[in-house]
């Protein structure tokens, strides 16, 4: 295998390997979505005061010239009512997957207790762990402690400069990520982000890729006991990502679950302050202006932002839901983005 194979691998960390500002990547997956939601809303806050306030024709005539706040509020009530209730809609079908005949469950328990057992082998226990995060943290040491394993195989064996520097650049990518990802799972709480997003740390898709290639291209050069050693580290990779699937989709339940509840919570002061306004609200019982603002204005501006509260949360959690999705589209060894790697595995 040429150098170019391990030196054109893609950085561990999702926040290097994306490809996108660190900015916005915090802003799409680490930031609490309540701030996103606010930082949603103050943009359009402000958008409307600025524009207001910039317009060539002042506030409080375009107010009052036809009937912009009737046709306004009455858009918000209708979309605030019809949105909140088509999501809850869509989050119950996404839910009702967990309703099924007793059949269909047994199947489920034998699966995930099939998996628990595979999972137990190669961690080395007994019992695999119950939480989410010990888990995975059992996997991803695991992964650790089979590279040292196959490092130590491969001491003394005379190897070859090349084999030897490329196995040692391969075992020490995999020892350095697994450590730096089982320390963030470490007592991480499932239903918070964490667990998830340390997983997507785990560049396991291209160390499976790696450790597949390794073993296939340098079959007849590396001893029994390295091969078997690196058996092990692959089929240990093989069922992270399974794992890391899993518990996604887990998290994608608990978090529309999460969005449901919290629509519900907010979609009435949404609809008060919009019928209230549709109703009582008129601009030219407003006058006045405050630093330069006209007051009717700003009174539109925050009703307006309170009553799309709704949108801007369900924006804030489908923001991160799409974007883990988007880095999760593959399981297994395909690598859906590019790489450096220039030179690929001869097969001749």
């Amino acid at each position: 295998m040429a150098d170019d194979e391990a030196d054109g691998q893609p950085d561990d960390q999702l926040r290097e390997r994306a490809g996108e500002q660190s900015a916005l990547l915090w802003f799409a997956l680490d930031a609490d979505r309540w701030l996103v939601s606010g930082l949603f809303s103050i943009a359009v806050l402000l958008g409307i005061v600025v524009i207001g306030t910039l317009h060539p024709t002042p506030a409080q005539t375009l107010l009052t010239r036809g009937d912009p706040i009737e046709t306004l509020y009455q858009a918000l009530v209708t979309a605030t009512i019809t949105g909140v209730t088509l999501v809850l809609t869509l989050s119950q079908l996404v839910l009702s997957q967990e309703l099924g005949a007793v059949g269909d469950q047994r199947e489920r328990m034998d699966g995930a207790l099939s998996f628990r057992e595979d999972v137990a082998d190669a961690v080395d226990a007994a019992v695999s762990p119950a939480e989410p995060s010990a888990f995975l943290r059992s996997l991803v040491r695991a992964t650790a402690e089979q590279a040292q394993a196959v490092d130590d195989a491969a001491d003394g064996e005379g190897l070859g400069e090349d084999l030897d520097q490329l196995l040692s650049r391969y075992l020490d990518s995999v020892t350095d990520n697994a450590e730096a990802v089982a320390d963030r799972l470490d007592g991480a709480a499932f239903g918070e982000f964490d667990v998830v997003r340390a997983a997507l740390d785990y560049n396991y898709s291209w160390k499976l890729y790696a450790g597949r290639r390794i073993r296939e291209a340098y079959a007849d050069s590396l001893p029994a006991a390295v091969d078997d050693e690196l058996a092990a580290l692959v089929e240990t990779l093989e069922l992270f990502g399974p794992a890391r699937e899993h518990f996604k989709t887990l998290y994608f339940q608990w978090e529309l679950s999460a969005l449901s509840r919290t629509l519900l919570y907010v979609a009435i002061p949404a609809l008060g302050v919009a019928i209230t306004a549709l109703l009582f609200l008129d601009p030219r019982d407003i006058t006045g202006a405050t630093l330069g603002i006209a007051d009717s204005l700003l009174v539109i501006a925050v009703t307006t932002t309170v009553a799309i509260l709704p949108f801007t949360i369900l924006l804030a959690y489908i923001l991160r839901i799409v974007t883990v999705t988007k880095r999760t589209l593959s399981i297994g060894p395909f690598i859906l983005r590019e790489t450096d790697r220039s030179v690929d595995v001869s097969w001749d």
